[in-house]
């Protein structure tokens, strides 16, 4: 009669009598050969050629664990280190090939039934008792369970990492787009195999703001600030860096109404603005523009809005393009005005406006003002006399009416 088996601390195989776990240590090679059989012939995914890395990866692994087994059988207290590391790299190695874990839990139930069937044979052969083959069973099956908790373990570490990894690339992939001089087509195109991603023939930045300190105000920052980045992007094909100091967004071809509702979803109220739609080579420049619309916006020049579309304030972005350039071209072309009261050059201004966009009538430019035409014909007279025959030139008056333009931009 075999003796039987002391119970073993919980999550542990309990410590069985060394008559069975020498009889079980000479079953090992040929339950071995069974199991990698029947997992073959089961699971396709497993069904390669035996010679090689793979071949070699997979005996190791059922050889590791059936040994461990019958290790912790005779001393539960045995280390099991080199078995989980093999579990762990199983679970690695299923979520390199991009397989979900179904294929390998598969091969672990394959595994315990095999051994199970073994092991009654070899119960009846040794005449063990029933407490005994339950307290296997028992063992068997809650190994195997083991066993398919370190390769997930694996498994999820594995998909961490390449997800880290994953966004890395792309972030890369990110600023060799908007290099300048733009980067070579093929340079990019290789990057973003490694990313996942499909290069596009056009495309949309997106520029954003900073995320908010806790103190109300904006961080240049988001590592800086210690916060995690506020923007979930449900479309998986935009590229992204939200933790630069100047967070921005990569959008394949046109941002479509469908997209601008998911930027503005994803950006929870985060100032935003989209640049314009570009070939691919020059997004540098659209998502330069993007920046100066969401400055612009920040500042009161753009109307307030969650969301900017560049396309919208064209004119006002090439004028405002260069601020100190733009600066200079007020004065410059204003400057006269300096001599007249504030309320003098206001009603002035506000008729030469008018006045030089239409060159209408003063009855005509009176109705536009809500004024007296008489009103008008008198301003007329003094900014006549205040630029004379400038005028009379068109590239003067062109001149003008842009400084104007930006003048009012700017003193909104």
């Amino acid at each position: 009669m075999t003796p039987a088996a002391r119970p073993a601390p919980p999550g542990s195989v309990a410590c069985f009598p060394r008559q069975l776990t020498a009889a079980m240590r000479a079953e090992l090679p040929g339950a071995a050969e069974e199991i990698i059989t029947e997992i073959r012939r089961a699971i396709p995914e497993y069904a390669r050629p035996m010679k090689g890395p793979y071949g070699e990866a997979l005996r190791m692994g059922v050889g590791q664990a059936l040994t461990t087994f019958v290790d912790l059988m005779a001393d539960p207290s045995t280390p099991c280190a080199g078995r989980d590391e093999v579990c762990r790299r199983l679970g690695q190695y299923e979520a390199y090939e991009g397989r979900s874990l179904d294929s390998l839990q598969a091969a672990y139930r394959i595994g315990a039934q095999v051994s199970w069937r073994r092991i009654m044979k070899l119960g009846q052969r040794n005449n063990l008792t029933s407490t005994v083959m339950s307290l296997l069973a028992e063992a068997v099956f809650r190994y195997m369970d083991e066993l398919a908790a370190l390769s997930l373990e694996g498994y999820q570490e594995a998909q961490a990492r390449s997800g880290e990894a994953r966004q890395e690339w792309r972030r890369r992939l990110l600023r060799l787009i908007h290099e300048q001089p733009p980067a070579p087509r093929r340079a990019i195109t290789n990057l973003a195999g490694l990313a996942g991603w499909t290069v596009p023939e056009t495309v949309t930045p997106v520029a954003l703001r900073p995320p908010a300190e806790p103190g109300g105000a904006y961080a240049p920052d988001a590592r800086a600030a210690g916060q995690q980045p506020d923007v979930r992007l449900p479309d998986t094909d935009v590229l992204s860096d939200l933790s630069c100091p100047q967070p921005h967004l990569l959008v394949p071809g046109p941002v479509t109404e469908t997209r601008e509702l998911m930027l503005k979803a994803a950006v929870a109220g985060r100032p935003a603005a989209i640049g314009l739609t570009v070939p691919l080579p020059a997004a540098a420049n659209s998502l330069r523009w993007a920046r100066q619309a969401l400055s612009l916006g920040e500042s009161g020049v753009l109307a307030d809005s969650p969301v900017v579309r560049c396309e919208d304030h064209l004119v006002t972005l090439w004028l405002l393009s260069d601020t100190a350039l733009a600066d200079h071209v007020v004065r410059g072309e204003l400057g006269m005005l300096a001599r007249l009261t504030p309320r003098q050059r206001s009603r002035v201004t506000d008729t030469l406006g008018p006045w030089l966009e239409t060159r209408g009538t003063a009855t005509e430019i009176a109705e536009l003002l809500n004024v007296h035409p008489q009103t008008v014909r008198y301003r007329i007279r003094q900014f006549e006399r205040t630029f004379g025959d400038r005028l009379n030139d068109p590239d003067a008056r062109f001149a003008l009416e842009l400084a104007l333009r930006v003048m009012r931009l700017t003193q909104r």
